[in-house]
């Protein structure tokens, strides 16, 4: 039987965390995704399948910010972005989807950030 791969695993993980999650109209689903270089975010209505809001570090509004920082501060960043752009279209509570990742390092703070800036989850 084959190994399986780092992402195989988290993607599984990911299943199981999504079968207790779902993101309503009034409370959509805070959705992280990381990549080995990047971080990202977004407030997801489930309901209708749509992203709401977005945020990453990639973004050509962030990308002059990020230069020369550690990615856990990038995604502090990322977190107080989707935060603010959450709360300018309405949305103050969210459901926090980890994304199969443990809950430390980057992802801990963009979801801390996140908090601080006002959404609540």
């Amino acid at each position: 039987m084959a190994k399986k791969s780092r992402e195989d695993m988290r993607k599984r993980r990911h299943q199981r965390v999504r079968q207790a999650l779902v993101g309503t109209p009034e409370r959509p689903r805070l959705n992280v995704y990381r990549s080995l270089a990047e971080i990202y975010a977004q407030v997801i209505d489930d309901a209708v399948g749509k992203t709401l809001v977005s945020a990453s570090s990639v973004d050509v509004e962030l990308r002059p910010k990020m230069g020369g920082l550690k990615k856990s501060e990038q995604a502090r960043i990322v977190g107080q972005v989707v935060a603010e752009r959450a709360k300018a279209k309405g949305i103050s509570k969210v459901v926090f989807d980890r994304g199969g990742y443990r809950y430390q390092g980057r992802v801990r703070e963009l979801a801390e950030a996140a908090r601080k800036a006002g959404l609540d989850f």
